[in-house]
Parts: C-alpha cells; structure tokens; sequence
C-alpha cells in the first residue's frame, strides 16, 4: 500500500518539540471516568494475566496493549478504551506479566517479543463467542507485540480479528535501544530502568538462585540491562540475540490482514530503522503514515480530552468492521 504522507495530525503550538510532545502528556494527561472490570487469566505454564475490561454486549471487541512498563491504567490505554467504549465497542486492557499492581509467579517476566501472552489473550476473547469482530491496538510496545503476533500468525490469524492499529512502534529493537542510550535521551532511560529495578529487587528476593539485584545500579544502557536479565530468563542468548528475535520489523511483511503503522517523525525514541517504509510501500496489508510530529505516544489535540491515536486508530479500524 502507498506510504500515507499527508497525516492529519497537527501538534498543538506550546507542545513545540518532539521531547515536550512526549514528556506532557505522560505526566499530566488525566483519563476519568474508566471503572474497569478485573478478569484473571490463568496461563498454562503456571502464571498469570490480569485482563481490564470495559463491556456493553456488543459484538465488537478493542484489545489495547499498553507499553514497557505501562499498564491499563495508563492514559494511552484508558484513553482508547473509553474512546472505543463511547462508540460502541467493548475494550480489553491487559496487563503484561508483573504490570497489573501484582508480580507474578515465574522467574520471567515480558519482553517485545512475547507474543504467547498475547496470543492468549486473544483467544481467550475469541472463546467466549462474544466477538465477531476483534480489532487490536498497540502502543509502543504492545505495537511491538502486535505486530509480531499478526505476523507469526499470518494467514492463520483467527478469522474474528479483523485488523489493528499501532503507534510509535519500535520496530528495530537494536537501534531503539542504542537511540535511548545516547547520553541526551538520559531521562527516558533512567525513568524505565528505575522503574525495572525495582521489579527485579522484588524478583531477586522471591527467586534468589535465577535473579540478583546487586550491582544494578551500575547498569547505565538497556543492552546491559538486556544482557543481564532479559536475555537469559527469556531464553535467548544474549541482547543481539534477543533485538534479532524480537524485533516487529523482521515479521511484517508476513502480515495478511489490514495493519496501520503510525511512527513520527521527531519521536525521541526511535532511530530511522523503525520506520519500514521498503516494506509498506510493496505490502497489499500494511500501511504506514509518518506524521512530522507527535513525539513518543503523545499525539496530544488542542482543547481536546481525546489524542489523536485514539480518533486515528478508530478511524482506520471502523473501515474493516462490517
């Protein structure tokens, strides 16, 4: 499909650089009104994830997945289900394993690639014969994992999930990584690793022969923080290995329903390797739309409650919902 150049989104005027774009809105912005409705799934290696939902018994089904270290309570995840739910459809926001306020039971924890989770999720939606139509939306992240699943899965996707649409999706796990550990992109690297360092203190205390948290504190890039934990309790050989294997952007162009790729320009986070646009431009499936701005899963609109991923997500959605 044709790259999408002429993206409708413009930036309101006091939010003027990508970094300002991306810091406000996951500092300040406030989503009210959202009481979610607690389901737990049990998986079958023994852990657990807990599922948020919003219903109104309709056939129409949103999964939202939220990014590295969010969780249904962010407000990118409760701002598309509520903008979803006043429309019509019911929401799901899942938890990634140990995001829901409760670690969980495994040594392991979630990572880019983790597809499994979300592939149970989504078939646990589908089995409750609720959902004729499924739509999944991802941020960050959980675009990551989206896309990743709609790929593996390829022609064999479960014929209720129609399509999705992800945002500031770093499709090249490597160069993100690299892109974050630049020494002017400090403070989105220490606000995750603080955040993970507390997850692995509590891990290490639980399991003490598969985690240690001494030394954390020396860890000053994500490849070793990804070399350190995330490699070898989710079984990969080491960070390249994991960036590799993980990566969206090597399972694209397997995907065979309607998939919207929405990545500024002046996002903080990810380098030019995140942006596919050899494989858009040939893929009958995939579409990709660049806007000039809009930061890291910022997207904010002038005088609106409502950002623009959520409008433009439900937009491209409601085209293949019949």
């Amino acid at each position: 499909m044709p790259i999408i150049n002429q993206s409708s989104y413009r930036h309101p005027g006091y939010l003027f650089n990508g970094h300002v774009q991306t810091i406000v809105p996951s500092m300040f912005r406030k989503i009210e009104g959202i009481c979610y409705q607690r389901e737990r799934l049990e998986l079958a290696d023994g852990d657990f994830l807990d599922l948020d939902w919003l219903k109104q018994k309709t056939q129409k089904l949103v999964i939202i997945s939220h990014g590295l270290e969010g969780n249904s309570e962010r407000h990118y995840v409760m701002g598309m289900a509520k903008y979803f739910s006043a429309r019509g459809w019911d929401a799901l926001a899942w938890n990634c394993r140990g995001c829901s306020g409760e670690m969980n039971r495994l040594p392991k924890f979630y990572h880019h690639g983790a597809t499994e989770d979300l592939k149970a999720v989504v078939e646990h939606a589908v089995s409750t014969g609720a959902y004729s139509h499924v739509a999944l939306v991802g941020i960050s992240m959980g675009g990551s994992l989206t896309l990743k699943y709609f790929g593996e899965s390829g022609d064999a996707l479960l014929k209720n999930v129609k399509c999705a649409s992800v945002f500031s999706v770093p499709c090249h796990l490597g160069d993100s990584a690299k892109e974050l550990d630049k020494p002017n992109k400090w403070f989105y690297l220490n606000r995750f690793l603080k955040k993970l360092g507390k997850k692995i203190e509590a891990k290490s205390k639980v399991f003490p022969n598969e985690i240690s948290h001494a030394g954390f504190e020396k860890i000053k890039t994500f490849r070793e923080f990804d070399t350190r934990y995330t490699a070898p309790l989710h079984g990969f050989k080491d960070a390249d290995d994991f960036y590799t294997r993980a990566s969206s952007g090597a399972y694209i162009a397997s995907i065979a329903k309607p998939v919207l790729i929405v990545n500024a320009l002046n996002d903080p986070f990810l380098p030019q390797t995140c942006f596919p646009f050899d494989v858009a431009r040939t893929h009958a499936s995939v579409w990709l739309e660049t806007p000039a701005t809009g930061g890291h899963v910022g997207f904010s609109l002038k005088g609106k409650q409502e950002n623009w991923m959520e409008v433009r997500a439900f937009e491209f959605i409601q085209q293949y919902i019949q």
